[in-house]
């Protein structure tokens, strides 16, 4: 029997726990960094590519990644009124009718292949965790988490297949203290959308688990009292700006302004009101706030796995999972490096050692993780990916736009 070998990645730029490093060695799991190869190891100089943590995407409905944006108005006051339409358009729009009726396993799929190919190894799926997810997701998606839709959809449908949004303090308190729980929150500009942090605080949820995606109308008192609470938020700069034309001004949070420190990590929401994928959405965030490089960086890889609770996620250190991406070194910072990469760019992408999606020239990591590979094309790039992932795109009743077995 021929066994998978150790691949050390060289003359590279290694974003680790410890600086950076020239250097990674890893099969299943980090071996070493910053070591020289040893005896056995399939070398692969990356002439000064960037080796990162794979990204983290903080929020996310996989199932709803097939549709395209969607919308009625220019502008909403508040979620409430976008679901009114969408309530409406579900009723009469025959392509929408025709994207519900894919199996769930099918447009779970694509959701998970957005991520992949943006780099992303783990992400948050705000709805339940569905038997589905577990053979069909190429990346990891957090299980161990509670939810909540929103207070507007508590007792309407909210899931794939119709769940009920769910009470929120029923499940905030059925959610245990050191996991996270994920709620809409003030999804909006308007009166309403302000009061609802009141509401939740009034209700007792507001906690250091508490994970609150938008934030769009809450407040600088407001977001003080989410600070002392240790609460954190997701940042959906590119949904909000194209339902409410703003999004949270985050760029306070990060500095700490007036006592309001908040930690912030970035998620795409879906497609049907957010960006392409999360390499997309930074360069929204970066649009949105004066927020530096680093600071975006730290929202898809440390902090979004720390809001989430994921330890060994979003971080390269000896031990961990291999969960990684290269990209090219268009800048001399990793998170300039990433403002500038689309994924058609994205050199590799490995989940637990296993490289599932890479350029042509490094098809020696695949040799030596024993993973056979077959062409794929991303946005008119040559790629190789894992054989088994390729067959199941050619098979997909769903087309990722611009991805095709080549």
């Amino acid at each position: 029997m021929i066994f998978a070998r150790a691949v050390s990645l060289v003359n590279a730029r290694v974003v680790a726990d410890g600086g950076i490093a020239d250097s990674i060695r890893f099969s299943s799991r980090v071996l070493s960094i910053g070591e020289r190869p040893r005896h056995g190891d399939t070398v692969v100089d990356l002439a000064g590519g960037f080796v990162l943590p794979g990204l983290v995407n903080a929020h996310d409905h996989l199932e709803l990644n097939h549709y395209g944006r969607i919308k009625v108005r220019d502008r909403y006051a508040n979620a409430s009124d976008w679901i009114a339409d969408m309530t409406l358009r579900l009723a009469s729009d025959q392509a929408i009718r025709a994207g519900r009726a894919f199996p769930l396993t099918e447009r779970l799929f694509i959701g998970g292949l957005k991520n992949l190919l943006a780099g992303v190894t783990t992400v948050a799926h705000h709805n339940p965790f569905y038997a589905e997810l577990r053979p069909t997701m190429p990346i990891r998606v957090v299980r161990r988490y509670g939810w909540a839709h929103s207070f507007l959809l508590e007792g309407r449908p909210a899931g794939a297949r119709g769940e009920p949004g769910g009470d929120v303090a029923a499940r905030w308190r059925a959610t245990p203290s050191d996991a996270p729980f994920m709620v809409h929150l003030a999804e909006g500009v308007d009166a309403a959308a302000r009061d609802e942090l009141p509401r939740l605080e009034a209700l007792g949820c507001l906690a250091a688990n508490t994970v609150i995606v938008h934030g769009v109308a809450i407040d600088g008192d407001g977001w003080r009292r989410v600070a002392r609470a240790g609460a954190g938020l997701v940042w959906c700069p590119a949904s909000n700006v194209f339902l409410f034309g703003e999004t949270a001004r985050v760029h306070e949070l990060i500095a700490g302004a007036d006592g309001a420190r908040v930690s912030v990590a970035l998620g795409t929401d879906s497609r049907v009101t957010g960006s392409r994928d999360l390499l997309d959405e930074l360069r929204a965030a970066r649009e949105s706030a004066p927020l530096s490089p680093e600071a975006l960086f730290r929202m898809v890889t440390c902090d979004a796995a720390a809001l989430l609770r994921q330890s060994r996620a979003g971080r390269l250190a000896v031990g961990v999972p291999a969960d990684l991406m290269v990209i090219p070194p268009r800048a001399d910072e990793p998170g300039s490096a990433l403002l500038q990469t689309a994924r058609r760019d994205v050199r590799l992408v490995t989940v637990e050692g296993r490289p599932l999606v890479g350029d042509p020239a490094l098809a020696a990591v695949f040799l030596a993780r024993k993973v056979s590979s077959r062409p794929l094309c991303v946005d008119a790039a040559r790629k190789i990916a894992d054989s088994g992932l390729v067959r199941r795109i050619a098979g997909c009743p769903i087309a990722e736009p611009g991805v095709s077995a080549a």
